[in-house]
């Protein structure tokens, strides 16, 4: 377990990226500091840790600053190899399936065309992004999803998560978005975890969700629910001020 300041997590609550940081230092059972940046006046100590772009999460490890949320989640697998099980396959070509799942999650699921990746998911709330753009936004998470699925299919062979019997980093990838998934189905009226059409990762999701990493790590749905919108609620009082 990691000594009394020797992890400090700079985040915010509802960020999706934020929760696999937290998911993966929970599974490892590592203590840490958790501090709440405000994104319309990020602290000092954000903008020094990550001067390129700015952004959290960001992790701190003994003074030493690490960004992107799945690069962090490798390195606490690798530095805190001996706390908790690993995230990780030890064997290197099972290690590179699990890095192309993420990365298809990244570039299909969290990507600046997807519906979860938080500032487009936003403007389609708000109404700024057209029609068109929702529909092709929601067609793209729909088919990235049937992927998943058979991905979920093939890496688990009949076990509970992506990792097989326990979370893996694939778990973890997709883990830290899943109560955006959630919300997004609410507040758009879509069902992209289908107990009809994707089983598997409707039963994965319910599987995920109970764990005690993810009751802590993720953020509570109501929340997020209320924050998006408000969030949708500035966005239209703002467009009705310009009109």
């Amino acid at each position: 377990m990691a000594g009394r300041g020797e992890l400090k997590l700079l985040s915010t609550w509802f960020s999706p990226f934020g929760s696999r940081v937290k998911l993966a230092l929970h599974l490892k059972g590592l203590s840490y500091e958790y501090v709440e940046e405000d994104l319309t006046n990020k602290s000092q100590l954000l903008l020094e840790s990550n001067p390129v772009h700015k952004k959290i999460p960001v992790l701190l490890h003994r003074g030493k600053a690490l960004c992107e949320s799945m690069v962090i989640v490798d390195y606490i697998d690798e530095a805190f190899a001996g706390a908790g099980p690993p995230l990780l396959p030890s064997d290197p070509y099972e290690r590179a399936i699990a890095r192309f799942w993420v990365a298809f999650i990244e570039n299909k699921v969290t990507s600046a065309s997807s519906v979860l990746l938080v500032e487009p998911w936003f403007r389609m709330l708000d109404g700024t992004r057209t029609r068109a753009e929702m529909t092709d936004g929601v067609k793209q998470m729909l088919a990235a999803v049937a992927t998943l699925e058979l991905a979920l299919g093939q890496c688990s062979m009949g076990k509970p998560f992506f990792g097989g019997d326990s979370v893996g980093y694939v778990d973890v990838a997709l883990g830290g978005l899943l109560v955006w998934v959630l919300a997004s189905e609410a507040l758009l009226g879509v069902k992209f975890l289908d107990g009809d059409r994707t089983p598997l990762l409707a039963a994965w999701a319910e599987r995920f969700a109970s764990l005690d990493a993810a009751k802590a790590a993720l953020p509570d749905f109501g929340r997020v629910i209320k924050h998006a919108m408000m969030r949708r609620g500035a966005a239209a009082s703002a467009l009705a001020g310009n009109n």
